[in-house]
Protein backbone atom coordinates (compact mmCIF):
# COMPACT_ATOMS: atom_id res chain seq x y z
CA UNK A 1 0.00 0.00 0.00
CA UNK A 2 1.28 3.53 -0.66
CA UNK A 3 1.89 5.89 2.53
CA UNK A 4 -1.42 7.92 2.77
CA UNK A 5 -0.34 11.12 3.06
CA UNK A 6 -2.73 13.89 4.97
CA UNK A 7 -4.73 16.98 3.69
CA UNK A 8 -5.16 19.92 4.90
CA UNK A 9 -7.82 21.19 7.14
CA UNK A 10 -9.65 23.52 9.70
CA UNK A 11 -8.29 23.42 13.31
CA UNK A 12 -10.34 20.57 15.26
CA UNK A 13 -12.05 20.76 18.50
CA UNK A 14 -10.25 18.30 21.22
CA UNK A 15 -12.13 14.90 20.95
CA UNK A 16 -11.10 13.74 24.59
CA UNK A 17 -7.36 12.01 26.32
CA UNK A 18 -7.17 9.47 23.30
CA UNK A 19 -6.29 9.47 19.54
CA UNK A 20 -7.53 5.93 18.94
CA UNK A 21 -10.03 3.82 21.03
CA UNK A 22 -11.64 0.38 19.33
CA UNK A 23 -14.64 -1.00 21.01
CA UNK A 24 -15.22 -4.96 20.49
CA UNK A 25 -13.51 -4.73 17.02
CA UNK A 26 -13.75 -7.59 15.40
CA UNK A 27 -12.86 -8.68 11.30
CA UNK A 28 -13.89 -12.10 9.84
CA UNK A 29 -12.60 -13.32 6.74
CA UNK A 30 -15.02 -16.39 5.73
CA UNK A 31 -14.63 -18.70 8.65
CA UNK A 32 -11.04 -17.06 9.37
CA UNK A 33 -11.05 -14.48 12.75
CA UNK A 34 -8.44 -11.83 11.89
CA UNK A 35 -9.29 -9.71 14.81
CA UNK A 36 -11.36 -10.59 17.18
CA UNK A 37 -13.24 -7.91 19.99
CA UNK A 38 -10.23 -5.25 19.96
CA UNK A 39 -10.24 -3.07 22.52
CA UNK A 40 -7.21 -0.50 22.12
CA UNK A 41 -6.85 3.09 24.02
CA UNK A 42 -4.00 5.10 22.45
CA UNK A 43 -3.49 8.12 24.49
CA UNK A 44 -2.62 11.56 22.75
CA UNK A 45 1.01 12.29 22.01
CA UNK A 46 2.21 8.91 23.12
CA UNK A 47 4.43 6.64 20.98
CA UNK A 48 2.07 3.36 21.01
CA UNK A 49 3.86 0.07 20.67
CA UNK A 50 1.52 -2.71 18.56
CA UNK A 51 2.82 -6.29 18.90
CA UNK A 52 2.13 -9.64 17.75
CA UNK A 53 3.16 -12.30 15.70
CA UNK A 54 2.64 -13.21 12.08
CA UNK A 55 -1.08 -13.44 11.51
CA UNK A 56 -1.83 -11.94 15.27
CA UNK A 57 -3.85 -9.25 13.07
CA UNK A 58 -2.09 -6.38 13.44
CA UNK A 59 -1.92 -5.41 9.62
CA UNK A 60 -5.85 -5.97 9.75
CA UNK A 61 -6.20 -4.14 12.73
CA UNK A 62 -4.03 -0.52 11.12
CA UNK A 63 -6.02 -1.16 8.05
CA UNK A 64 -9.69 -0.82 10.18
CA UNK A 65 -8.09 2.46 11.65
CA UNK A 66 -7.26 3.75 8.04
CA UNK A 67 -10.71 3.31 6.43
CA UNK A 68 -9.32 0.18 4.09
CA UNK A 69 -11.30 -2.32 5.60
CA UNK A 70 -14.94 -2.59 7.13
CA UNK A 71 -15.18 -4.19 10.91
CA UNK A 72 -17.40 -7.23 10.96
CA UNK A 73 -18.87 -5.69 14.09
CA UNK A 74 -17.67 -2.88 16.98
CA UNK A 75 -16.29 0.88 16.15
CA UNK A 76 -13.28 2.63 16.25
CA UNK A 77 -12.65 6.23 16.47
CA UNK A 78 -9.58 7.74 15.41
CA UNK A 79 -9.21 11.56 16.31
CA UNK A 80 -12.81 11.25 17.43
CA UNK A 81 -13.83 10.67 13.98
CA UNK A 82 -14.59 7.48 12.48
CA UNK A 83 -11.78 5.68 10.33
CA UNK A 84 -11.89 6.58 6.77
CA UNK A 85 -14.21 9.77 7.32
CA UNK A 86 -12.68 13.25 5.89
CA UNK A 87 -12.77 14.33 9.28
CA UNK A 88 -10.36 11.75 10.09
CA UNK A 89 -8.31 11.07 7.38
CA UNK A 90 -7.30 14.89 6.94
CA UNK A 91 -5.14 14.63 10.35
CA UNK A 92 -3.82 11.46 9.85
CA UNK A 93 -0.62 9.91 7.79
CA UNK A 94 0.08 6.61 7.86
CA UNK A 95 2.47 3.92 6.45
CA UNK A 96 1.24 0.49 6.00
CA UNK A 97 2.90 -2.79 4.15
CA UNK A 98 4.99 -1.32 1.32
CA UNK A 99 5.21 2.29 0.25
CA UNK A 100 4.56 2.58 -3.49
CA UNK A 101 5.13 5.91 -5.66
CA UNK A 102 5.41 6.36 -9.51
CA UNK A 103 8.74 4.70 -10.44
CA UNK A 104 10.08 7.31 -13.05
CA UNK A 105 9.76 10.08 -10.88
CA UNK A 106 12.31 11.59 -8.23
CA UNK A 107 11.98 11.09 -4.68
CA UNK A 108 10.95 15.23 -4.68
CA UNK A 109 8.45 14.56 -7.03
CA UNK A 110 6.81 11.76 -5.58
CA UNK A 111 6.03 14.09 -3.22
CA UNK A 112 5.44 17.16 -4.90
CA UNK A 113 2.51 15.05 -6.76
CA UNK A 114 1.20 13.97 -3.24
CA UNK A 115 0.97 17.21 -1.69
CA UNK A 116 -0.66 18.77 -4.43
CA UNK A 117 -3.18 15.83 -4.66
CA UNK A 118 -4.16 16.01 -1.07
CA UNK A 119 -4.14 19.93 -0.48
CA UNK A 120 -0.71 19.74 1.61
CA UNK A 121 1.60 22.75 1.56
CA UNK A 122 4.93 21.85 -1.12
CA UNK A 123 7.42 24.23 0.90
CA UNK A 124 7.57 21.64 3.52
CA UNK A 125 8.93 18.55 1.31
CA UNK A 126 12.39 19.70 1.32
CA UNK A 127 12.81 19.70 5.06
CA UNK A 128 11.03 16.43 5.31
CA UNK A 129 13.51 14.93 3.21
CA UNK A 130 16.28 16.32 5.14
CA UNK A 131 14.73 14.84 8.65
CA UNK A 132 14.37 11.22 7.12
CA UNK A 133 17.92 11.54 5.31
CA UNK A 134 16.86 11.84 1.33
CA UNK A 135 17.60 15.18 0.83
CA UNK A 136 21.14 13.98 -1.17
CA UNK A 137 19.11 11.46 -2.72
CA UNK A 138 16.06 13.86 -3.36
CA UNK A 139 16.49 14.07 -7.01
CA UNK A 140 17.08 10.63 -7.83
CA UNK A 141 13.97 8.26 -9.54
CA UNK A 142 12.09 6.17 -6.97
CA UNK A 143 12.86 2.89 -9.14
CA UNK A 144 16.88 3.90 -7.87
CA UNK A 145 15.99 3.76 -4.36
CA UNK A 146 17.49 0.61 -2.33
CA UNK A 147 14.20 -0.84 0.20
CA UNK A 148 15.65 1.40 2.84
CA UNK A 149 15.31 4.62 1.19
CA UNK A 150 11.59 3.75 -0.18
CA UNK A 151 10.62 3.59 3.24
CA UNK A 152 12.13 6.58 4.23
CA UNK A 153 10.31 8.34 1.48
CA UNK A 154 6.96 6.40 2.55
CA UNK A 155 7.34 8.33 6.31
CA UNK A 156 8.17 11.34 4.71
CA UNK A 157 4.86 11.03 2.57
CA UNK A 158 3.28 10.12 6.08
CA UNK A 159 4.16 13.10 7.61
CA UNK A 160 2.79 15.72 4.74
CA UNK A 161 0.48 18.52 6.18
CA UNK A 162 1.98 17.91 9.76
CA UNK A 163 -0.76 15.33 11.11
CA UNK A 164 -1.75 14.89 14.41
CA UNK A 165 -1.96 10.80 14.10
CA UNK A 166 0.87 8.88 12.10
CA UNK A 167 0.75 5.31 12.01
CA UNK A 168 3.85 3.54 10.69
CA UNK A 169 3.59 -0.14 10.08
CA UNK A 170 7.61 -1.40 10.57
CA UNK A 171 9.28 1.95 9.30
CA UNK A 172 12.69 0.33 10.24
CA UNK A 173 12.43 -2.52 7.60
CA UNK A 174 15.27 -2.20 5.07
CA UNK A 175 17.26 -0.07 6.84
CA UNK A 176 20.90 -0.88 8.30
CA UNK A 177 21.57 -0.76 12.05
CA UNK A 178 22.81 3.17 11.40
CA UNK A 179 19.79 3.95 9.90
CA UNK A 180 17.58 2.37 12.50
CA UNK A 181 18.99 4.16 15.07
CA UNK A 182 18.32 7.21 13.29
CA UNK A 183 14.88 6.09 13.01
CA UNK A 184 14.62 5.22 16.15
CA UNK A 185 15.66 8.57 17.14
CA UNK A 186 13.61 10.35 14.62
CA UNK A 187 10.18 8.35 16.16
CA UNK A 188 10.86 9.92 19.27
CA UNK A 189 11.26 13.53 18.13
CA UNK A 190 8.08 12.51 16.65
CA UNK A 191 6.22 12.83 19.97
CA UNK A 192 6.53 16.28 20.28
CA UNK A 193 4.48 16.95 17.42
CA UNK A 194 2.05 14.22 17.22
CA UNK A 195 0.69 10.63 18.15
CA UNK A 196 2.73 7.70 16.78
CA UNK A 197 1.42 4.47 16.48
CA UNK A 198 4.08 1.84 15.80
CA UNK A 199 3.47 -1.19 14.48
CA UNK A 200 7.32 -3.30 14.76
CA UNK A 201 8.75 -6.72 15.70
CA UNK A 202 12.05 -5.84 17.17
CA UNK A 203 11.46 -5.78 20.86
CA UNK A 204 14.47 -3.63 21.05
CA UNK A 205 13.02 -0.87 18.81
CA UNK A 206 9.79 -0.65 21.39
CA UNK A 207 12.20 -0.81 24.23
CA UNK A 208 13.71 2.52 23.37
CA UNK A 209 10.51 4.40 21.65
CA UNK A 210 7.22 3.39 22.98
CA UNK A 211 5.82 4.70 25.69
CA UNK A 212 3.36 2.31 25.94
CA UNK A 213 2.36 -1.11 24.12
CA UNK A 214 -0.03 -3.47 23.41
CA UNK A 215 0.68 -7.30 22.33
CA UNK A 216 -1.98 -8.85 20.39
CA UNK A 217 -2.39 -12.39 19.67
CA UNK A 218 -5.09 -14.27 17.57
CA UNK A 219 -6.84 -11.30 16.95
CA UNK A 220 -7.14 -10.36 20.61
CA UNK A 221 -5.39 -8.00 23.12
CA UNK A 222 -3.53 -10.15 25.98
CA UNK A 223 -1.71 -6.83 27.76
CA UNK A 224 -1.31 -3.87 27.16
CA UNK A 225 0.82 -1.06 29.05
CA UNK A 226 4.05 0.83 29.72
CA UNK A 227 7.42 -0.96 29.44
CA UNK A 228 7.78 -1.02 32.94
CA UNK A 229 4.43 -2.94 33.52
CA UNK A 230 4.73 -5.49 31.02
CA UNK A 231 8.16 -6.19 32.00
CA UNK A 232 6.97 -6.31 35.77
CA UNK A 233 9.12 -6.38 39.04
CA UNK A 234 12.43 -7.76 38.98
CA UNK A 235 13.17 -11.43 39.46
CA UNK A 236 16.35 -13.29 40.73
CA UNK A 237 17.84 -15.84 38.51
CA UNK A 238 19.99 -18.49 39.24
CA UNK A 239 21.98 -20.94 37.46
CA UNK A 240 22.69 -24.53 40.06
CA UNK A 241 23.35 -27.61 40.06
CA UNK A 242 21.48 -30.10 40.02
CA UNK A 243 18.78 -27.78 39.14
CA UNK A 244 15.35 -30.48 39.47
CA UNK A 245 16.34 -30.24 43.39
CA UNK A 246 17.35 -26.86 43.59
CA UNK A 247 13.84 -26.09 42.49
CA UNK A 248 12.24 -28.06 44.79
CA UNK A 249 13.87 -26.49 47.75
CA UNK A 250 13.21 -23.35 46.90
CA UNK A 251 9.61 -23.93 45.74
CA UNK A 252 9.56 -25.13 49.93
CA UNK A 253 10.65 -21.68 51.17
CA UNK A 254 8.54 -19.35 52.73
CA UNK A 255 10.75 -16.18 51.07
CA UNK A 256 10.07 -17.44 47.87
CA UNK A 257 6.58 -16.57 46.26
CA UNK A 258 7.47 -17.98 43.23
CA UNK A 259 10.02 -20.87 40.81
CA UNK A 260 9.89 -21.03 37.68
CA UNK A 261 12.29 -22.71 34.83
CA UNK A 262 13.00 -21.27 31.91
CA UNK A 263 16.51 -21.88 29.56
CA UNK A 264 18.23 -24.06 32.13
CA UNK A 265 18.35 -21.41 34.91
CA UNK A 266 15.48 -21.05 37.97
CA UNK A 267 13.51 -17.52 38.16
CA UNK A 268 12.22 -16.82 41.21
CA UNK A 269 9.90 -13.93 42.50
CA UNK A 270 11.24 -12.81 46.04
CA UNK A 271 12.21 -9.78 47.88
CA UNK A 272 15.40 -8.50 46.94
CA UNK A 273 16.60 -9.03 51.25
CA UNK A 274 15.96 -12.36 50.99
CA UNK A 275 18.65 -13.18 48.03
CA UNK A 276 21.52 -13.65 50.34
CA UNK A 277 19.82 -16.38 52.55
CA UNK A 278 18.78 -17.92 49.26
CA UNK A 279 22.47 -18.24 48.22
CA UNK A 280 23.43 -19.46 51.70
CA UNK A 281 20.97 -22.00 52.24
CA UNK A 282 21.44 -23.56 48.56
CA UNK A 283 24.86 -23.92 49.08
CA UNK A 284 24.62 -25.10 52.96
CA UNK A 285 22.34 -28.05 50.80
CA UNK A 286 25.01 -29.12 48.98
CA UNK A 287 24.18 -27.78 45.87
CA UNK A 288 26.40 -25.79 43.27
CA UNK A 289 25.54 -22.34 42.44
CA UNK A 290 27.25 -20.75 39.58
CA UNK A 291 25.62 -18.00 39.15
CA UNK A 292 22.84 -15.63 41.07
CA UNK A 293 21.62 -12.12 39.94
CA UNK A 294 18.33 -9.75 39.99
CA UNK A 295 17.46 -9.33 36.71
CA UNK A 296 13.69 -7.78 34.91
CA UNK A 297 12.56 -9.86 32.40
CA UNK A 298 12.80 -8.39 28.65
CA UNK A 299 10.12 -6.88 26.50
CA UNK A 300 10.71 -10.26 24.36
CA UNK A 301 10.54 -12.83 27.35
CA UNK A 302 7.14 -11.47 28.16
CA UNK A 303 5.70 -10.81 24.49
CA UNK A 304 6.54 -14.77 23.95
CA UNK A 305 5.43 -16.13 27.58
CA UNK A 306 1.85 -13.77 26.08
CA UNK A 307 1.92 -15.35 22.83
CA UNK A 308 3.99 -19.02 22.97
CA UNK A 309 7.58 -18.96 21.50
CA UNK A 310 8.27 -18.47 17.78
CA UNK A 311 8.69 -15.84 14.53
CA UNK A 312 7.76 -12.27 17.04
CA UNK A 313 6.67 -10.65 13.79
Amino acid sequence: MTALATTAAPAHPDSGEFAVVTEELTKHYGQITAVDGLNLRVGRGEVYGFLGPNGAGKTTTLRMLLGLARPSSGRATVLGAAPGSPEGVSRLGALVESPGFYPFLSGRDNLVVMARHSGSPTTEIDGLLEEVGLSTRAGDRFAAYSHGMKQRLGIAAALLGDPDLVILDEPTNGLDPAGMAEMRSFIRHLRLRCTVVLSSHLMHEVEQTCDRVGIISKGRLVQEGTIDELRGSSMLRVVVNPLAKAEAMLSAMDTVESVGRVDGALWLRTHPDQVAGINRALVESGLEVSELAIEQPSLEKVFLDLTGKGDVR
